[in-house]
């Protein structure tokens, strides 16, 4: 993907997906300067989707008169998912384009290679798109917070659906081999309690390296399980769907992380073999009937119109984007006149109850010195072919 720089008015500047450095504009007072990286090429390219709907918030925004009377500075490069090059991308953002913060940069491995980096140089790292248990941690890295429910909540949610829908089940496992997978299912395996030895039949990994997954998947259809959790990534989640298909093997409950919910990788495998599938999510699913006259996505719609004419609005990679940039949004409203990077971080971990537009009636967002985790609630979805239909109430880790 080649996104070109966008200008956003007469003071602001988007540069989206550009992998060298970014166009440049003079500096003018009063800017908010946001850095970021994504996939914008490579495997996980389907999520550089998030950067671009961000972008158009931002632009939105700042047609608005931006925040506080500040332009926002959205400046988003593309790290092909390879922690070097999130590395360097980073560096970058920091040290020549004098970014304020660095806001919804994707993935565990490539977050953690600029973990240490941004503490040291304490710029706030926020609302990364991981969900590793270790971005909560504003004791030994007080500049960074996660903006997802963590995976070993949501791995500890499906297990207790398990126990509760299918307490026989016979359950088999893939999961990539990285601190992803090893969240999700700790928190799985957790969540079965002491059960999990006897219901857990097989399990499997993969290598984010990996050309395929047709081995592991034979080897676990081979194990008899019904049910199934495929802690996939991108181009993996599929393999995994597709590969079920062509195995001809039909678990009755089949599971797959929300991060690999997006229609971007279910269509490749074919919508029909999606079908029944389970996730969970915070989010209102936008294009769910049960939402058609909710305020929240009828705004959501019209920014699509506005902002983003002719996007496949059914991706929902658009309503995250949406999602995270008024999160970040609500952050720096707060922060007043004060734009130094301890406000910032300060207002970041003292969100009260903060409810926004396409989050799901009761789920708050909320923060303190001691608790960096935005929210933990979730609802399960079923795939139904076309939409993700929510399944019951809220559920949480407890």
């Amino acid at each position: 993907m080649n996104i070109q720089a966008r200008r956003l008015g007469a003071a602001a500047l988007v540069a989206v997906g550009t992998a060298g450095a970014a166009v440049a504009e003079p500096t003018f007072k009063g800017e908010i300067r946001i850095g970021q990286t994504l996939p914008y090429s490579g495997p996980l390219s389907g999520f550089g989707i998030i950067g671009q709907a961000e972008a158009a918030y931002f632009k939105m925004l700042n047609d608005k008169g931006g925040i506080n009377g500040r332009k926002i500075v959205f400046i988003s490069l593309d790290d092909h998912y390879s922690p070097p090059k999130t590395v360097e991308q980073t560096r970058k953002l920091v040290e020549q384009e004098n970014v304020a913060l660095v806001f919804g940069s994707l993935g565990t491995a490539t977050n953690n290679a600029v973990h240490r980096y941004l503490n040291g140089k304490k710029v706030p790292q926020l609302f990364i798109l991981s969900g590793a248990s270790k971005w909560a941690d504003p004791e030994s890295y007080p500049w960074t917070m996660p903006g997802m429910a963590i995976y070993a909540s949501e791995g500890a949610i499906y297990a207790k659906y398990i126990l509760d829908t299918k307490p026989d089940a016979k359950i088999a496992i893939l999961s990539q081999n990285d601190d992803l997978g090893r969240d999700y299912l700790a928190g799985f395996k957790r969540g079965l309690g002491s059960r999990a030895d006897s219901l857990i039949v097989a399990q499997a990994t993969y290598e984010s390296t990996d050309p395929t997954i047709n081995s592991q998947l034979a080897a676990l259809k081979a194990s008899g399980a019904d049910v199934v959790f495929g802690i996939t990534v991108g181009k993996f989640t599929t393999q995994f769907i597709k590969g079920l298909a062509d195995l001809g093997w039909k678990p009755d409950m089949v599971f797959v992380p929300t991060s690999a919910s997006s229609l971007t990788f279910l269509k490749p495998a074919g919508l029909d073999n999606a079908v029944g599938l389970l996730s969970a999510s915070a989010q209102k699913d936008v294009n769910e009937k049960q939402w058609a006259d909710d305020q929240g996505i009828k705004d959501f719609q019209t920014f699509m119109k506005d902002y983003m004419p002719g996007a496949d609005i059914t991706n929902s990679n658009y309503a995250a984007g949406y999602l995270y940039a008024s999160m970040l949004a609500e952050v720096l409203k707060a922060c007043g006149e004060d734009l130094s990077s301890a406000n910032i971080m300060r207002q970041a971990a003292a969100m009260k109850d903060v409810s926004l537009p396409l989050l799901l009636p009761g789920v708050l967002i909320a923060t303190g010195p001691d608790d960096y985790l935005p929210f933990q609630q979730m609802q399960l979805r079923r795939f139904d072919g076309t939409n993700w239909v929510g399944q019951g109430g809220l559920l949480d880790d407890k």
